[in-house]
Order: C-alpha cells, then structure tokens, then sequence
C-alpha cells in the first residue's frame, strides 16, 4: 500500500471493510440508508444498493469520479467571508476595518488609515493600510476615496484566492484521477481482530 496523500484518509465501514477516502467524500451507515456522500458543488449520496456493504466499493468509485469532474470544472469553494460579521460595529465591508488613528513619535499631526487584510491561498494573510488623510484634513470625501482603494485591494486579493485555490483543487483532481485508475480507493483488508 503506497502513501496517500494529506487529502485522503482511511475509513472503517460498519463491515470493517476499509476504504481510502478523498476529503469531500463522507461514509454514510444509518439504518437502511449506506453509501458515501460528496460534498463537494453541492451533495449528492452514491448508495452501495446493499445492505451488507457490498457495494460499497463501486459507489466509493463513482463518488470518486463525479467527485474528480466537479474538482475540474468548479470554482473551488473557500471559507472566504462574503458578509460583515454580526457584531462588527460598522458597516465596512468584510477584511477592512478603521479608521484607524496612528500618532507619530515626532509629535506632528496623527494620520488616519483603513486596515485591509488580504487573503492568500497556503499563506499567512498580509495586512495593509490604506491612506485616508492626517486628522486635520481628515474628511468624508477622502474616506470614501480611501475606501474605494481598501475594496479594490481586498477584491483583488480575492481573487487570486480564489484562482489559486481553484489551481491546487484541479491538481488534486489529477491526482486522484491517478490513484483511482491505480486502485486505491478499492477495499481494504480488514482491521486484524
């Protein structure tokens, strides 16, 4: 048995058969009802159409397949938060926040900024500040002018989230596509007793 990668795991079926599966895919056992379910675009439940869990090798490999067509056509989906939180106390889109007042060392006048943070996709987030103006020529025209420049930060970071995001999801579909055709997703021994 070859090492799998981060993104499959083993699982014990209520047989004690043993499976590799990919993440997006969970094992379903409740009553009459046994298969496996993608998560992945939306759910859909592949049922072994057995009670002993006999077929729960071929419904793990159409899983599998659909799981893999939807990984390469579909924008990967993200934890990217598309609303502000409830209890933020303004109305900022989410990821910017401010204004914030910083004050210099050297006594002069404080200068306000927004805080932006920009996702990237395997990393650390990165956060800027944007330029509003010093608290002396702060006014409403150059916040929404700093404003404008937080959003377009922020949605351009977005989107390279996203692209990234999108390119590791296909990769891992090729991926799987290759083990698939390998066999790993076929049963396992049992767990010896």
């Amino acid at each position: 048995m070859s090492a799998a990668p981060a993104y499959v795991r083993d699982v014990e079926i209520f047989t004690g058969d043993r499976y590799r599966v990919p993440r997006c895919i969970q094992r379903i056992d409740h009553r009459a009802t046994h298969g496996w379910q993608l998560r992945y675009g939306g759910t859909k439940l592949f049922s072994d159409h057995s009670s002993d869990g006999s077929g729960a090798e071929a419904s793990l490999a159409s899983a599998t397949r659909e799981l893999i067509r939807r990984m390469s056509t579909l924008e990967a989906p993200t934890t990217l938060q598309r609303a502000p939180s409830v209890g933020k106390s303004s109305a900022l889109p989410p990821g910017i926040s401010g204004p914030v007042v910083r004050g210099r060392g050297d006594g002069r006048a404080r200068d306000c900024s927004l805080a932006v943070l920009l996702p990237r996709f395997g990393e650390t987030a990165q956060r800027r500040s944007v330029y509003i103006a010093t608290e002396s020529t702060f006014t409403k025209a150059k916040l929404r002018a700093a404003l404008q420049r937080a959003i377009a930060l922020r949605a351009e970071a977005e989107m390279a989230y996203r692209k990234a995001a999108t390119r590791a999801r296909k990769a891992e579909a090729r991926t799987l596509r290759a083990l698939l055709a390998a066999g790993e997703f076929r049963k396992r021994r049992r767990r010896a007793g």
